[in-house]
């Protein structure tokens, strides 16, 4: 009788037989297999390109190569993900750091692990006929609020040019979206911009007359929050989160990743894959994200002076009532 050839069953065989070599090898060493650990992480909406990062590391697996994966769950704001730290119904999220600020300030049990984006990719946008900050004395600017993180941004950018608060009249929108349609339909003569309506307003002709990391170098941006009793009891856990963070930076800072970074990216937002490209290119200029992104005592207490000068903060601004070394340290931990 006549063999049957079989190449496909062979092979299945073979692949089969292979792994069942690597798993006693591993057991053999004492090695286990294990799932990876799922990490429900608070986000500020969904599909910001601040959390490209993120996007990187669930598509590349460079979590999942930390045993963590992670779930993305949306928050409708800062000050929403605070909340849910807090009570302890998310154990991680992303935030602007002025809202754990208050937060801490407040007794509530949050602590910062790491810095996310090193600086702001804002830009001041102006009518046509507006050249420079100088030229917004006595205008209209629309910030995000009162104490939001925009007004803190624009008022340092402005005061290096002599304009301070009572020579422009602020007009309040919470989100970036919100200050391009003022811009745009003529009831404001400027507004602070985030990417990637910054770039549409460019493109629309009108004047960027700065960008906040041109003018701010000593503040950070948004960072990684987590609870602090949860985290407390799960360092092992959040180091091998932040290995796969670095992974995931230092990946986006290649310049051969370029065109599959924006693919990732594209694919996560509702934004047109062009100004995907114009926000990559503004991100890798501004050096936005850091390998370890360690939490410094000092550029954090700069801005908790500056909120403490807004009335923010009620307690002292000293920078150890809000960074816990016990926390903060392990991104100093990272390979």
């Amino acid at each position: 009788m006549k063999s049957i050839n079989m190449p496909g069953r062979a092979s299945t065989l073979a692949k089969w037989s292979l792994a069942l070599s690597a798993l006693a090898s591993a057991l053999s060493f004492g090695g286990t297999v294990q799932a990876a650990e799922t990490l429900n992480f608070a986000t500020v909406g969904k599909g910001s390109s601040l959390q490209w990062p993120l996007y990187i590391g669930i598509a590349k697996g460079f979590f999942t190569d930390n045993g963590i994966k992670l779930d993305l769950v949306a928050a409708p704001s800062s000050a929403a993900v605070q909340q849910w730290l807090a009570s302890g119904s998310m154990m991680i999220g992303i935030s602007g750091l002025a809202d754990p600020i208050r937060a801490i300030d407040k007794g509530a049990k949050v602590s910062l692990l790491r810095i996310e984006a090193q600086t702001a990719p804002y830009s001041v946008i102006a009518k046509p006929g507006v050249k420079s900050f100088a030229d917004l004395r006595g205008k209209s600017v629309s910030l995000g609020g009162a104490k939001d993180i925009t007004r803190i941004y624009f008022e340092r950018m402005a005061a290096t040019k002599g304009i301070k608060r009572g020579d422009y009249d602020p007009i309040y929108a919470g989100a970036t979206a919100a200050r391009f349609a003022a811009l745009q339909s003529g009831v404001v003569d400027a507004a602070i911009l985030q990417p990637p309506f910054s770039f549409r307003a460019a493109a629309a002709k009108f004047t960027n007359i700065g960008y906040a990391a041109d003018y701010v170098k000593d503040y950070p941006f948004t960072g990684y929050v987590v609870n602090t009793d949860w985290a407390r009891k799960n360092k092992p856990l959040l180091l091998n989160f932040l290995n796969g963070m670095a992974r995931s930076v230092d990946w986006f800072m290649n310049d051969a990743n370029r065109e599959e970074a924006i693919d990732i990216m594209t694919a996560q937002s509702s934004i047109d894959r062009s100004d995907v490209a114009s926000t990559y290119d503004l991100f890798r200029k501004i050096k936005i994200y850091d390998h370890k992104g360690v939490v410094s005592s000092a550029t954090m207490g700069n801005l908790i002076k500056t909120l403490k000068e807004l009335g923010d903060v009620e307690g002292t601004p000293d920078a150890a009532r809000f960074i816990d070394p016990e926390l903060s340290g392990l991104a100093a931990q990272v390979k």
